[in-house]
């Protein structure tokens, strides 16, 4: 039988040993569930497919080395040497993602209110970050909007804190703005343009503004079910000089203007496909879609810039293309879609590929 320093030595040479032949080069990975068989498309035949199922996030699974499938018993025997694989260790994963964002270099960070953190995967570099700080002493309580902020900054909501945070891009506490005025800031959106910041304060129902350095600009709205009022408004989008709001108790959605007025509105409470009775996330894409979460029948619907139903996809279950409790709903620079697949623990990524109109 081995000695302990044995064992080491035969460990560390080993390692030496495959040191100058292992890849230790990480690359993220959408987990994709179908494997094997056909892609799944929306709507399916006869119809034009317009939305291709990508795969999804749950968490470091989505990391691996770059020629995992090729590794041989002994180059994976490394990476569980090295700290790469970990095999019997539970793996870090989402638990109740919230809403999410994707900055230029495909970084995508979302919210957990059930790690109370914020994930970052980066792609670029090839690892999951998980940041649960909210300021030098205190820890994200329920962070659930986000947005890219100005200066490389990540905006996050925390509902309990009452508070805007920052974050720099390594995911360092900078700072905050809001804890005196908001009562429970939820849903984020950021005009990159004017430097505004909008905050969903859903407990005042009302949109506040702020400018980049925190200052309060002006509020939106009030209490109510008129034209610009709110009951409980939640998850915001901001796209072409237009401010989306989910005004989730009042079953619609709000579309202003950049000056805070309202545009137009969409939505009614029913039993159809294209009612909306407890909305959440809301997304707008390049060709003007919008994307928006009914949490209560589990489905992702879309829209074009009408308001007319276009869409809708999903359903209960653990499925591809089927969601459980959904959130948020946010899109990038390529017409990605992702859905904060809430109480299945995962963000499902669908493809954009054709035209609605």
């Amino acid at each position: 039988m081995l000695s302990t320093r044995s064992l080491s030595f035969a460990l560390l040479s080993l390692t030496m040993f495959l040191a100058g032949c292992a890849d230790n080069h990480l690359v993220m990975n959408l987990a994709d569930t179908g494997q094997g068989v056909a892609p799944k498309v929306w709507p399916g035949p006869p119809d034009e497919p317009r939305y291709r199922y990508v795969g999804e996030l749950t968490g470091e699974d989505n990391f691996r080395p770059d020629n995992w499938a090729n590794r041989g018993t002994a180059e994976k025997l490394f990476d569980w040497i090295v700290g790469l694989t970990s095999f019997n260790s539970e793996p870090v994963v989402l638990q109740r993602p919230q809403s999410g964002t994707v900055d230029a270099e495909g970084r995508i960070y979302v919210t957990d209110i059930g790690r109370n953190a914020v994930y970052m995967f980066d792609k670029p570099a090839g690892k999951l970050e998980i940041w649960d700080m909210a300021n030098g002493s205190t820890r994200f309580a329920s962070p659930i909007g986000i947005a890219l902020g100005a200066r490389d900054e990540i905006l996050v909501a925390d509902a309990e804190l009452h508070s805007v945070f920052r974050l720099d891009k390594k995911g360092n506490p900078i700072g905050e703005f809001g804890r005196d005025i908001l009562k429970r800031p939820t849903g984020l959106a950021r005009d990159a343009q004017r430097g505004q910041i909008y905050v969903a304060d859903t407990h005042a129902h009302d949109i506040k503004v702020f400018d980049d350095n925190g200052k309060l600009l002006k509020v939106i709205g009030q209490r109510g079910e008129g034209d610009g009022e709110f009951n409980f408004p939640t998850h915001l989008a901001f796209a072409s000089d237009k401010l989306y709001v989910t005004d989730t108790l009042n079953s619609r959605i709000q579309v202003f203007g950049a000056d805070g007025k309202m545009i137009t509105k969409f939505g009614k409470r029913g039993l159809y496909v294209g009612n909306l009775v407890r909305p959440k996330g809301v997304a707008v894409d390049s060709a003007s879609n919008i994307y928006v979460v009914e949490s209560l029948y589990d489905n992702l619907l879309v829209f074009d810039n009408q308001g007319h139903t276009l869409l809708g996809l999903g359903g209960s279950g653990k499925g591809i293309g089927e969601f459980y409790l959904p959130s948020g709903v946010w899109t990038d620079t390529h017409d990605q879609i992702y859905i904060a697949d809430m109480y299945n623990g995962r963000i499902t990524v669908l493809q954009f590929i054709g035209a609605q109109q």
